[in-house]
Order: structure tokens, then sequence, then C-alpha cells
């Protein structure tokens, strides 16, 4: 999450909504509970500023005072985002396809859209011998380190992806792929095989796979994946059932290429042989 952190001085050029969102703003996966002194440092603001408008979040329902007195993000603003048209329309009508995503791979399933540089996932499922790993309801990470974002990055305008490119790529495991040319490559399989196949990239022992989800126009509005523990099965295995429910979403979003020829029936995920059931927990 982009922090909009000023100094003392730079702060009392704020507006007053600059300066809630500032507060908002300096929370995220890896600050994700927070003193008063430390929004204070992080957002440029008095303590005295920080003070009063932290508690006016708080009365509000924007941010939260837990027991240990840090502050985290209150349920009001989960309430706000489940209010987005994209993403609630999409995860509606997603939901029934990822949930028989689920059962039928037996593993973490995302749902993901583009939101500047990150992906943020609207919708994730953990199945229950899952293997563990950072994504979750509303994270945000970067597109070069996630099977979904690498999804969305390929189909994006050029321009966009070389953007992307140029920018600081952060290295999140030994294995993550942080240079441009190797992007590009890796940018222009996606976009001919119609799958992202990532390993070891935001986490260790971890098997990523995505595949676009199309809207009316045939446009590529969100990405789907699933991510299983290294080494328990072949990632063009999970394929099959991966692409037939991105395909199903895309067609109950509109989109041309995915509506069936007359005729033809439409098919249900097939279940993946080979997978274990009670996949052991592996660490990150």
């Amino acid at each position: 999450m982009t922090v909009l952190a000023a100094t003392s001085s730079e702060s009392t050029r704020l507006t007053s909504a600059q300066r809630v969102l500032s507060i908002l703003g300096v929370f995220s996966s890896e600050h994700m509970a927070l003193s008063l002194s430390e929004i204070s440092r992080r957002t440029g603001l008095t303590l005295t500023t920080t003070h009063r408008l932290v508690n006016e979040l708080r009365t509000w329902g924007a941010l939260r005072r837990e027991s240990d007195g840090r502050y985290t993000i209150g349920l009001r603003i989960l309430e706000l985002g489940t209010l987005a048209p994209q993403g609630l329309q999409l995860r509606e009508v997603a939901l029934p396809f990822l949930d028989d995503l689920r059962h039928a791979t037996h593993a973490n399933i995302h749902l993901a859209v583009a939101d500047g540089h990150d992906v943020i996932y609207i919708e994730s499922l953990r199945a229950r011998h899952g293997v563990p790993v950072l994504s979750r309801l509303g994270g945000r990470w970067p597109m070069h380190a996630t099977g979904t974002g690498l999804v969305l990055l390929a189909y994006s305008p050029q321009e966009f992806q070389e953007e992307v490119l140029r920018s600081k790529l952060r290295q999140f495991t030994a294995q993550t792929v942080t240079c441009p040319d190797a992007l590009r490559v890796r940018l222009a399989e996606v976009r001919k095989s119609g799958v992202a196949i990532t390993e070891n990239q935001l986490t260790q022992d971890a098997l990523a796979i995505a595949a676009p989800i199309r809207g009316p126009r045939d446009a590529v509005v969100a990405a789907v994946g699933v991510t299983v523990p290294t080494g328990s099965a072949s990632p063009h295995s999970l394929v099959p059932a991966l692409a037939a429910t991105a395909r199903g979403i895309s067609r109950a979003l509109g989109a041309p290429s995915a509506t069936p020829v007359s005729g033809v029936p439409v098919s249900s995920p097939p279940r993946i042989r080979g997978l274990n059931r009670s996949v052991p927990r592996q660490g990150r």
C-alpha cells in the first residue's frame, strides 16, 4: 500500500482528507498493527494531530484499538471494500466456480484484479491442508511475483508492461524472477499458453498456476489462480480444472469467446487425479 508520508513541515500543506488518507495508508500486510507514535512517525504528522484523527477514525469504525494499545484497520473499511462495483460483481459471479475448483483440486484458490503495479486478492479460499502462503482476502502483491499478477501483466498494454518492468522489482525468495528480459519471456509464454506457472516466487515450496478471466468485450478483467505445495501435483494436471473455471466465470460475465457453441455441453471442472487430499503442510 502506498504510504502518503511527509515531514512535519510538509504535513502542514496536506488537506484534511490527505491527512486522514495518509494515516490509513501506513497500514499494510507488513504493518497490520501500529502504535500511535508509529503512525505519527510514518505519516510525518504531529502526535497531537495523529491522536485527534486516529480517534475520529476509530469512532467511525475505520480503525480499531487493540488491547495492547496498537491500532488496526477496522471492519468499516472491509464493509466499504465489498461495495466496489468491479469486485462485488466479480466475487458474486465467481464464488460458485471457485468453490468447485477448490473441491476439484484441494488447493488454495485466489481471485485477483490489477491495481497499479500490484494485484489485489478480492477472494481467497483456503484448502484444509493447503500450502501456507502469504495471500489473503484483500492482500496486495507485486505483479511480477505472483501467477495471477503475471497473467494480468501479460494481457496489459505493452506500455504498461514496460513501465512495470522498469520499476524496482522486489525479490521475495532466491528464485523470484526480477530480470526484465526474463520476465518478458515469461509474459510471452503466458500469452501463448494462456496460463502462468510459477514456483517459489512469493514463498518457498509453493507452486502457483493462474489463468485469465475475460469480461463482456473479451478484455482480461481478472485472474484466477491455484496454489499447491511444490511436488504435490504436476502443474499441467491442474490446468484443465483451472481453465474450465476461468472459462465458466468469463462466460457468466458475458465474454464472447467463452460462450459455448450451440449443442455442445458445458463441462464442470474435472477432479484432479494424483493430487493428495491430505497434503502435509510445508514451511514457507
